[in-house]
């Protein structure tokens, strides 16, 4: 009978669906902004979906994601529950900063997301175009004063190009850096900056309630249901994607880096994952595996080109 009673409690655990291990997540951002979104977006997935019963979202912002990066290397070491979502911004913050830790320390698993810039300014803005926003800041780049994401990261970057585009010393441009998406937009709102850039998901309700004009999107074509025309379409030559992945610590072992592989190829194949990058305005860029990181070497390659460029980077 106790064999029996034993029997049935093993059956039953056995019948109970297998959870991954909890995963902790670091979001090295304050909250509301892209990398926050992506790893809260990661923690309802993964929950949903049954690939983790439970997982914790960590905010660690500052100096583009770098702290939370080197505390995450330093603290993580070895746990194959921990991740960190990191991307396009992070390579850039990592140069311009000169961080003693970089992408090198942890263990990349994949790119998600892609996302297009998006140049907003205030409803009550006396700029109504985006080639007004241009000739403002032909005349006086000093004097148009844009807001978006950390220094060196995408926002920045995509800056830098539009003046290059336009024949303006990038040098030049007056580029206020917020660490996360909440402080940037209250800026924009509250008109304490000329113009806005960052992705157009995190304007899209603003844009959409009329409070923030939408002046260009950073694609090569027009964005399906975005109303818009695209820098290229304005007369500079100028196509930026920002784009986000997933790193899992350092130090893991061959199986435990294939567990989370696995985990995160679930996550994005699934029914979850893709209405929330319907409901997010994110394209689906996921690349793993050794193509990803081929690709993240050539990323960072061109990113140290593109900061140099603009003056970021001696």
């Amino acid at each position: 009978m106790k064999q029996f009673f034993l029997a049935s409690i093993l059956a039953g655990a056995l019948a109970l669906p297998a959870f991954a291990a909890d995963y902790t997540i670091i979001a090295p951002a304050n909250p509301g902004g892209g990398w926050d979104q992506t790893a809260r977006s990661i923690q309802t997935v993964m929950q949903q979906e049954g690939i983790s019963g439970n997982v914790q979202v960590q905010n660690v912002p500052g100096a583009g994601g770098t702290i939370g990066l080197a505390q995450f290397a330093s603290q993580s070491k070895g746990n194959p529950n921990a991740l960190i979502v990191g991307g396009y911004v992070m390579v850039g913050a990592i140069l311009t900063n000169n961080s003693p830790v970089t992408l090198n320390d942890v263990t990349p698993i994949a790119r998600l997301t892609g996302e297009y810039e998006a140049i907003v300014v205030p409803a009550d803005s006396p700029l109504k175009t985006f080639g007004d926003l241009v000739e403002a800041l032909k005349k006086d780049p000093g004097a148009v004063s844009w807001g978006g994401g950390s220094a060196g990261g995408t926002d920045h970057i995509a800056v830098g190009l539009i003046a290059k585009a336009a024949g303006v010393d990038p040098t030049k441009i007056n580029y206020i850096a917020f660490s996360g998406g909440g402080e940037a937009l209250a800026a924009i709102l509250g008109s304490q900056v000329t113009a806005g850039i960052s992705g157009y998901g995190e304007f899209e309700s603003q844009v959409k309630s009329g409070t923030l004009r939408l002046l260009a999107v950073s694609s090569a074509e027009r964005i399906a249901g975005v109303d818009a025309p695209t820098i290229k379409e304005s007369g500079l030559d100028v196509v930026v994607q920002n784009w986000r992945m997933v790193a899992a610590a350092p130090g893991l072992t061959d199986e435990q880096k294939a567990a989370v592989s696995t985990d995160i190829e679930k996550l994005v194949k699934s029914a979850s994952w893709q209405e929330t990058l319907k409901t997010k305005g994110w394209q689906d860029t996921y690349l793993a595996g050794d193509a990803f990181k081929e690709q993240l070497a050539k990323d960072i390659s061109a990113t140290e080109t593109v900061l140099k460029d603009i003056g970021l980077v001696k």
